[in-house]
């Protein structure tokens, strides 16, 4: 049997997760894996286990360097984590929509500064273009410190982002209308594809802020634009969920990967629990084929643990 870690949040986390994570466990369990879970903050012993699985950790942008030592320490250790940890790590800062614009991957213009204050804000009008913008945190979640600011209201900058690192985009009004696309692939093919709406007068689509989420066919060239964004990363995703927008342009582009700890709404589509369970537990067993080296720089299976 598949002895798998399920990394779920810090017990002080206020949003509720247990809609995620019952549905992911319950998805493994019915595949035949052993299926425990840990807050990311108190991992603990990990010898037991044949994999380690972020798909909860949610609240990892709130402490970062305990994030990143965690990431370090699965390393070292030589630990099997789905997703591999250089992937993690790569998608804990978004950074890489920087990189995806460099790129030509479609990717919704980003904007990174050092220290936003209101000439920075003044100038990213001008450099996109826009009468409004969204700023938001290159390590952030469900729209932690997250602001749509327009230049007629003065552009002043939210006083808990002052002089913080942020990025800055321009607004798309097709967020409100045509919704934020989100297509999830296990092992690389598509699962499903949902589409999430902001409540009346938001602009955030996520649940805990009245966003509605329904499953939807993809639109033309999504599952192309999303293979491209996956083929741009370090590594190899198991499980990935593409979000993407429609520019005013009317081209579809990248808004965020989500490799670490995603909703895969797979409450959504007809087989998805199974189709998300055989990837987990394949890309399981292929790894306790694999030696990897372990702090001392020996080598072992992970199945031998």
């Amino acid at each position: 049997m598949t002895r798998l870690l399920l990394l779920t949040p810090d017990p002080e986390y206020p949003e509720p997760f247990a809609w995620a994570f019952h549905v992911q466990a319950e998805a493994l369990r019915e595949a035949g894996a052993e299926v425990t879970s840990r807050p990311w903050t108190a991992a603990g012993e990990l010898d037991p286990f044949d994999a380690v699985l972020p798909l909860v950790a949610w609240g990892y942008h709130l402490r970062y360097p305990e994030w990143l030592a965690l990431l370090d320490r699965l390393e070292a250790e030589g630990r099997r984590v789905i997703n591999p940890v250089p992937l993690l790590r790569w998608n804990s800062d978004k950074a890489y929509l920087a990189e995806f614009n460099r790129r030509g991957i479609p990717t919704v213009p980003t904007l990174e500064v050092d220290h936003l204050n209101e000439a920075a804000l003044a100038a990213a009008f001008g450099t996109l273009r826009t009468e409004e913008v969204v700023v938001k945190p290159p390590v952030s979640a469900g729209a932690s410190g997250t602001y749509r600011l327009c230049r007629g209201d003065g552009a002043a900058v939210p006083e808990d982002v002052h002089g913080q690192r942020m990025m800055i985009q321009p607004w798309l009004p097709t967020i409100q209308t045509t919704g934020e696309y989100s297509l999830i692939l296990f092992g690389g093919e598509l699962s499903h594809t949902v589409v999430k709406r902001p409540a009346s007068g938001d602009f955030r689509v996520q649940p805990n802020f009245g966003g509605d989420t329904v499953a939807c066919a993809p639109p033309p060239g999504a599952l192309e634009l999303a293979q491209q964004a996956l083929a741009a990363a370090p590594a190899e995703a198991t499980y990935a969920r593409v979000d993407l927008v429609v520019a005013p342009s009317g081209e579809l582009q990248v808004i965020e990967l989500e490799l670490i700890e995603p909703a895969l709404f797979l409450h959504c589509a007809e087989d998805a629990k199974p189709r998300f369970a055989r990837a987990i537990l394949s890309a399981a067993e292929r790894a306790a084929e694999q030696p990897l080296p372990n702090r001392r720089g020996e080598v072992r299976r992970v199945g031998d643990l």
